[in-house]
Order: C-alpha cells, then sequence, then structure tokens
C-alpha cells in the first residue's frame, strides 16, 4: 500500500498539476474523484509548492506548545521518507575523491536509499521515461529537476529471511553473541576465512540466486516473479550459510545494475553511486554494489541521510540557504569512497548473464505450467 500510495501521489502531481492551470479537472474525473473538485479542491488543497518551500506562517502556535519549540519558525513542504535521503547523499561536494563525476552534472549520480527494501533515485534536465521505473516526476526530489525512481521490493528484509532460515543460524547466533558481533559483521569476517586465497565474491561460482521472492518492481514491474536459488548442496554448515548470504547480497546488486541498465538504456548517464541506509553500513553489500555494477559508492559522513534531507528542507524554508541545491552541497558530505575491484570485472559479468538467465527461465517454467 506504501509503494502504491507513493506512485499514485507522484502520477497525481506529474500529470494533474501546473503552476499555472492548477489541477486538471479531467483526470479526477476519469477515475471515478470527481468529489474532490467540489469547492476548488477544498478536500485536497489547491497549491503544491516545491521541496523545501516556507509554508504560511511558519509553526503554528498549538503545535509549537506541544513540540517545545517556537512559534513561527519555519516549515518547510516536505518529502517522503526515500526521496529526504536521496537529498541528503546526492548533492555532496565530492571534490578530491577521486571521481569521475566530479565537474559532472549531478545527473551523473544515482543515490540508492537500502533498508529493508531499496529505492533507486536517478533525476534528469529534461523528462525520462524508463520502462518498468516509475516517473518522471518534476520536482518530486531536487527542485527543477525530474525525477525517476527505480526499487527492489525487498533488501534487507530477503537477506534476513535467508539467513534465518538456514539450519546453520543457531549456530551463527551463538557465536556471533560470544564475539559481541552483530550477525552479519561475524559473517563477513567468516566469509574471509573460508576464501582462502580467491577473491571473497569467487565462492558463489556454483550458488545463483534471483532476488524476487516478493515479486519485482523494476525494471520488470511484474509482482508474479518468484525467488529462485540454484546450485544447493546436501551442506548445512556455517559455511554453507556464509556463502549463501553472499549469493543473496550479489543477486541484489545485480538487481541494481539491471536497473542502472534499464535507465541508461532510456537516456541516464549515470558515473557514481551515493548508498545510504541500513545496508549502507555493511561493507560487504557496499563492495558487492561496487564491483558487480563497476562504478565507486560514494558513502555519507552521516548515515541517517534522510535526517540530512529533512534539515536541508528546513535550512532552505528559514532562507539559510537561496536553494535546495546550495544547501545540499553544503550541507552533505561524503564520509567514505568505495572503488570496484576491476580485476573482478569477468566474473561478475558471467554471473550477471546466469542471473539474467534465471528469471527467463522462470518465465518459461510459469508458461510450462499454464499452457494448456
Amino acid at each position: 500500500m506504501h509503494c502504491f500510495s507513493r506512485s499514485l501521489c507522484s502520477l497525481v502531481c506529474k500529470w494533474t498539476y501546473s503552476a499555472e492551470k492548477g489541477w486538471d479537472d479531467s483526470f479526477w474525473k476519469m477515475i471515478g474523484l470527481e468529489d474532490l473538485i467540489d469547492d476548488t479542491y477544498s478536500k485536497i488543497g489547491n497549491l503544491v509548492l516545491p521541496p523545501g518551500a516556507s509554508l504560511g506562517t511558519g509553526l503554528l502556535p498549538e503545535a509549537a506548545r506541544e513540540l517545545g519549540l517556537p512559534s513561527g519558525i519555519a516549515v518547510a513542504a516536505s518529502l517522503i521518507d526515500a526521496h529526504a535521503g536521496g537529498l541528503g547523499v546526492i548533492g555532496a561536494d565530492v571534490r578530491g575523491h577521486g571521481l569521475t563525476c566530479e565537474g559532472q552534472p549531478v545527473t551523473s549520480r544515482l543515490a540508492v536509499i537500502c533498508g529493508t527494501s531499496s529505492c533507486h533515485m536517478g533525476i534528469s534536465k529534461d523528462p525520462i521515461f524508463v520502462p518498468g521505473v516509475w516517473g518522471p516526476y518534476f520536482s518530486a526530489m531536487v527542485p527543477g529537476f525530474w525525477l525517476n525512481e527505480g526499487g527492489q521490493s525487498v533488501t534487507g528484509k530477503l537477506i534476513d529471511h535467508m539467513v534465518q532460515g538456514h539450519p546453520a543460524f543457531p549456530e551463527l547466533q551463538a557465536k556471533a553473541t560470544a564475539r559481541c558481533q552483530s550477525i552479519y559483521a561475524y559473517l563477513n569476517s567468516h566469509l574471509d576465512l573460508i576464501k582462502k586465497a580467491q577473491p571473497v565474491g569467487f565462492l558463489t561460482v556454483d550458488l545463483h540466486v534471483w532476488p524476487d521472492f516478493h515479486g519485482n518492481r523494476s525494471p520488470l514491474a511484474d509482482l508474479t516473479l518468484k525467488g529462485m536459488v540454484t546450485g544447493l548442496t546436501l551442506s548445512q554448515d556455517l559455511d554453507d550459510l556464509a556463502i549463501l548470504y553472499l549469493a543473496t547480497v550479489q543477486a541484489i546488486a545485480f538487481g541494481t545494475r539491471f536497473i542502472i541498465e534499464t535507465m541508461e538504456a532510456a537516456g541516464h548517464s549515470l558515473r557514481t553511486l551515493f548508498l545510504c541506509g541500513g545496508l549502507s553500513k555493511n561493507p560487504l553489500f557496499v563492495q558487492m554494489h561496487a564491483d558487480i555494477t563497476g562504478m565507486p559508492v560514494v558513502l555519507s559522513q552521516e548515515v541517517e541521510s534522510v535526517l540530512v534531507g529533512a534539515a536541508i528542507l528546513g535550512a532552505c524554508a528559514s532562507g539559510d540557504f537561496t536553494s535546495v541545491q546550495e544547501a545540499m552541497a553544503r550541507m552533505s558530505n561524503v564520509g567514505k569512497v568505495v572503488f570496484p575491484e576491476r580485476a573482478d570485472k569477468k566474473y561478475y559479468d558471467k554471473k550477471y548473464q546466469v542471473f539474467l538467465r534465471m528469471v527467463e527461465h522462470q518465465k518459461e517454467y510459469s508458461s510450462i505450467m499454464n499452457g494448456s
């Protein structure tokens, strides 16, 4: 419902409202919501403001008392959580970090807000229509730019599902607790132990995952798709669990690559990933995204980038900055840059071929089972 509501809201704002003409009455009539037209749209309002615009006379006295804030303090036109996260990372000043996006327009950057699910935010000066990717929506994230938003319905939740459902999970919990580590920090260190001389990603040469256990949001937009795993053995030990975890993380990164390639085929030109959210705290997740997409990953100095995005909006509403773009460059800071391991490219290109074939095979199986 959250994803549908976000999509509907953005769709309505994109296609039915303009600053010059207001709402388009014909749209509401077409979808059976003509009652919203009554009294000059009194039910939903008739004024749409860009993110960061100052609202009214500021915080009203009653709200100020409840929040313990000064009455009249500036209140900004807001954003949904993922869009605020994108705002908090995508405009960071990257000078001095050896990135190809230095000196390039902000449209060369892709913000990935990754937690329970993941959202992929790319902006453009002109509208770009990308199959299976939401948008384009004007000023939906960065004022003056069109937004395209790709997404993966489950990412952090999928990793939890795969790890917690494995027979070796109780052993993992006990060993992680004994070391005062999270289960994922322990798994990352365990992978380093069993990889021997090879790169850690090569441990999944025979194990492949298609990650759409909850359907595909982008770029296939197919809710009927299911998850797939190929290469299972009878092993149920901790090594087996660690490698399955690794294959799942890789599958999510391959999903990001699939979204990027679809966006680029439609006209985007992307060079650098900007990650935030809970999964960006996992170094394996970050490195796999760099290696599999072939792009450097920028991590923010402040990991709670949604809060940074909200602060950017407030700073604009209060007049501390003249534009959201200026506030983004001043308030977002690079914490770390992770570069891809170029020597591993051939391996991941092969795994990506398998990744894409898995979904085609799934469609073939469905056709066989549902055919006459």
